[in-house]
């Protein structure tokens, strides 16, 4: 299969993909069109840029934005909306083993309308399909409400008519137009794609969009011009802003150029929107289903034809085939799997995790991957100064303190890394500023000189002339303060603080090492800033950047996004429970590196994204597997990552808050969001996160597990006792000259069974069976059905035995005592083997149910002992038994229990599974 790529247009893709694969494709190909366009944009010079939107400086008249905001549509993205409730009520109904139940009712109710078999089965089926429907229904409501309580505006610079003068009003984000002149300042959302016009300090925030921790600067109107940029990703282009990022510093004015689903954003978005593609739980159910119903398919024909020719009533042979048929399938599956998902989602919900899909708390108990964003769940999520150093690379205090003056005095708006500074300095009260200095002046930051400085008083007496002295304190990138350096501060390397500093020259050779410092800790993910001074000793008012010249370097700032305190432990929990996390990052990979690194995590090579553009999907499929970190990974490229996990047979999670993750979000077998993502992300996620903590997910995932083990329980006792009961008859309608069971008794039998399962999902779960990835084997479900169906058949036949020749049943005379031995046989051997294969551990020595599962295990032993005497006995068939038949019954359990114990032990060393 041919492997697209960002420069490959989707349309020249080879057809016969698969529907996930051509939503891929799709996304990719919106997203380089647009991609294009705003390329476009940014190359050409910013008043064609005007021209093409048919707008001016000035912005448009209300008439004209009206008139746009009809022809264009709001602007909004496409999003995911729930179905109307009738069609969410329908799809709640959607399953095999219903529509199963269905079809029987209706063969049961055209066989005979006054059947309470057909009112049983209905009342299964409406109940199960209710709790699925409100439980989801709920869920989407909830989310609806949250996005009604928020409403977003702008800035937007509009004219009254033709001759009138601009004005600024606040109008709501969504009717924003092309052609429409935006204000922005710090803190404002960006309301649509914009070509800047105007720009001054701009820092923006594109988490969102590239997955990079700190803002990028924008280009500067006072420092260069803002047209014609030539850029092959708009997210990149530093004359442009997109719709879902941020102003974190800065003031800007720029053109409206895309609104809606024409925006970057948006063409991911629209991508995303529609049938999402088959979980893990999804093929799961699927295969289980149809194993059960194969098993339905062969086993109620042979019923039907034995019991026709060695009975000869047709008609009788095919409603006991029928009953046999309701009595293969599984039920209350759908009612027990809806209700150990609901019980799930209430339970996480105690625990600050938000379930929107049903299906994907067994998916999260299934995962063995996680893949994950850095920003937010492995770090703080906030810029913090690591370190400061001299230009040895020794810790200094006096690097702090100038740093501290620099970023204390300024009087621009403080950027983060200024921030941490001051931070830092207050946490540690190392330095107060006090009536030593006083603000003289300051040479702003700009984008081209990447550096800002202040002068300050040093409020000192120099000589007998009583003169003041200025000193310069100059803070920005390294590489540009450094070419202003021509000495530097010393103590020598390895002296100690005391030893005194001394201004030495800057040789070649030491500023050669004073970069070597910066460049390690920039391989360690730090951000480094140069910090130098120059004292002026003819003070006077003003000071220009002519003046940023002769500067003594003193050292380095290095700043870091910290990992969480807790975010090794919580790594370890996971690791320890059999998941193995990858981190998928659209951050530099010396930064992801870093605090990989620190959170313990063998990070190997890092895997940049382009990386995988070259490779097909085998070969990415081996990358994947052997890699912990990725970096620089664009939308398209972390899907691709998710669906090659996926292809290698793991359970995949992805946790992400971007509009960049919304893709992999969507793909993957959960997917994971916070409250405080982008709608689009929380739309596509599976699962939100009130707090985006790694260990609030691993409880998560102990549930998870849980519900699946108590599913994967309420199948395995059910398709085995089921399948030895039918196994049973088969044998029976082979010898015996009447029907082993009438058909009614059968689903009696079978609805006082699969009653008491409801108790299933508030089971307990052995601490052994959380430690690992539990996931659905369709496979082992059919081997364990039929290896331990039959030893229930073993007992059901010995107790033929009995009925024939110990109590003479034997005859058509004696059917309903013959009927009513086995009943009663049949229904506790099934209710005994839950207890008996709940666990793999002695069951009622090493492992007890929990109550609410020991109490329906209780009633339906005394139901089924009860119906034979009780007033329902001649409408069901039954007759009441002698008193010796008891001890029979006792004693055929107790050898049932032993050998199935036995056949379970030897199961499970067989072939290698928990059970």
């Amino acid at each position: 299969m041919t492997v697209l790529t960002p420069r490959t247009p989707a349309k020249l893709a080879p057809p016969g993909r698969t529907r996930r694969e051509r939503k891929a494709a799709e996304l990719e190909a919106r997203t380089l069109l647009v991609g294009e366009r705003l390329a476009a944009a940014s190359a050409r010079p910013g008043v064609e840029v005007l021209q093409s939107v048919d707008a001016s400086r000035s912005g448009l008249t209300h008439a004209e934005a009206a008139l746009r905001l009809e022809r264009h549509g709001s602007n909004t993205v496409a999003q995911e909306r729930a179905p109307r409730w009738y069609l969410q009520l329908a799809k709640a109904y959607r399953n095999p083993f219903i529509a199963v139940l269905v079809f029987l009712a209706a063969v049961m109710y055209w066989q005979d309308p006054g059947d309470p078999g057909v009112v049983i089965l209905a009342v299964m089926v409406g109940i199960s399909g209710l709790l699925r429907f409100w439980q989801e229904f709920r869920s989407g409501r909830a989310a609806d409400a949250l996005n009604r309580l928020v409403t977003t505006t702008c800035a937007v610079q509009r004219r009254a008519g033709s001759g009138s003068g601009p004005t600024t009003f606040e109008v709501p984000m969504d009717q924003v137009v092309p052609g429409d002149v935006v204000k922005l300042a710090a803190g404002d959302l960006i309301p649509a794609d914009l070509r800047l016009i105007t720009s001054k300090d701009l820092m923006v925030g594109q988490a969102a969009l590239s997955g990079e921790s700190l803002p990028v600067a924008k280009a500067d109107t006072r420092t260069e011009d803002l047209g014609q940029h030539e850029t092959t990703d708009p997210v990149e282009a530093d004359n442009l802003v997109l719709m879902g990022t941020s102003v974190t510093s800065g003031t800007a004015t720029g053109v409206v150029v895309a609104t809606g689903s024409g925006t970057y954003f948006g063409s991911m978005a629209g991508a995303l929107v529609g049938e999402r593609p088959q979980t893990n739980f999804d093929t799961g159910v699927r295969r289980v289903s149809l194993l059960l119903i194969r098993f339905m398919l062969v086993m109620v024909p042979v019923v039907f034809m034995i019991n026709g020719f060695t009975k000869g009533d047709w008609n009788e042979a095919f409603l006991f085939g029928v009953a046999v048929a309701v009595g293969l399938t599984p039920e209350m599956l759908p009612m027990v799997v809806s209700a150990n998902l609901a019980r799930g989602a209430v339970a996480m919900s105690k625990r600050k995790v938000v379930v929107k899909r049903l299906n994907a708390i067994q998916n999260l108990g299934a995962m063995d991957v996680l893949c994950t964003d850095k920003t937010g769940t492995l770090t703080e999520d906030r810029i913090v100064l690591d370190r400061y150093l001299d230009v040895h690379g020794t810790e200094d205090d006096e690097v702090l303190e100038y740093g501290y003056l620099n970023a204390h005095f300024q009087t621009g708006l403080r950027n983060l890394m200024d921030q941490a500074v001051i931070d830092r300095v207050n946490e540690a009260e190392e330095v107060v500023v006090d009536a030593r200095f006083s603000m003289v002046d300051e040479i702003p930051f700009d984008f081209a000189r990447r550096r800002m400085s202040v002068v300050l008083n040093r409020n000192a007496i120099v000589g007998d002339l009583g003169r003041t002295e200025h000193v310069m304190i100059t803070k920005g990138a390294v590489e540009e303060v450094l070419d202003l350096c021509t000495h530097m501060t010393d103590r020598g390397s390895g002296a100690s603080p005391a030893e005194g500093r001394s201004r030495v020259e800057l040789t070649d050779r030491m500023r050669a090492r004073a970069t070597r410092i910066a460049e390690e800790n920039n391989r360690q993910g730090l951000r480094v800033l140069a910090v130098a001074t120059r004292r002026i000793t003819a003070p006077r008012d003003t000071y220009t950047v002519a003046d940023e010249d002769g500067l003594t370097l003193i050292g380095f700032l290095a700043f870091l996004d910290p990992p969480k305190a807790d975010a090794g432990r919580a790594l370890q929990g996971l690791a320890d429970k059999g998941i193995a996390v990858k981190v998928v990052t659209g951050d530099n990979e010396l930064v992801a590196a870093r605090v990989c690194a620190d959170v313990g995590l063998d990070v190997g090579h890092v895997v940049l994204g382009a990386e995988t553009d070259a490779l097909d999907e085998h070969a990415l499929r081996a990358l994947a597997a052997r890699t912990t970190v990725f970096a620089k990974v664009n939308p398209v490229q972390k899907a691709r990552i998710v669906r090659a996990l996926q292809a290698d047979g793991h359970t995949v999670g992805f946790l992400g808050d971007g509009i960049n993750d919304a893709a992999a979000l969507r793909d993957a077998d959960v997917g994971i969001s916070v409250d405080t993502a982008v709608d689009i992300a929380k739309e596509s996620a599976d699962i939100i996160l009130l707090e985006k903590d790694l260990t609030v997910l691993e409880q998560g995932v102990i549930q998870g597990r849980t519900t699946f083990g108590n599913t994967i329980k309420y199948i395995k006792m059910t398709a085995s006792s089921n399948f030895g009961n039918v196994f049973s008859v088969l044998v029976a309608s082979a010898f015996i000259p009447f029907q082993p069971m009438l058909a009614i008794m059968l689903l009696v039998q079978n609805l006082v069974y699969d009653v008491a399962q409801l108790a299933t999902p508030w089971d307990r779960m052995d601490e052994e069976y959380l430690r690992g990835p539990r996931n659905w084997d369709a496979k082992g479900i059919g081997r364990f059905m039929v290896t331990i169906g039959p030893v229930s058949s073993v007992f059901d036949i010995a107790m033929f035995l009995v009925m024939w020749h110990v109590f003479g049943a034997n005859s058509e005379a004696h059917q309903a005592l013959f009927q009513s031995g086995w009943f009663i046989e049949g229904l506790l051997s099934q209710t005994l083997i839950v207890h008996m294969i709940r666990t793999r551990k002695i069951p009622f020595i090493q492992s007890r149910a929990s109550w609410p599962v020991m109490v329906m295990t209780v009633l339906a032993v005394l139901t089924g002992l009860w119906l034979p005497f009780s007033p329902l006995a001649p409408s069901l068939g039954f007759t009441a038994l002698p008193a010796d038949y008891f001890p029979w019954l006792v004693g055929v359990l107790l050898a049932y229990c032993t050998l199935t114990q036995l056949v379970k032990t030897w199961y499970i060393r067989r072939f290698n599974t928990w059970l």
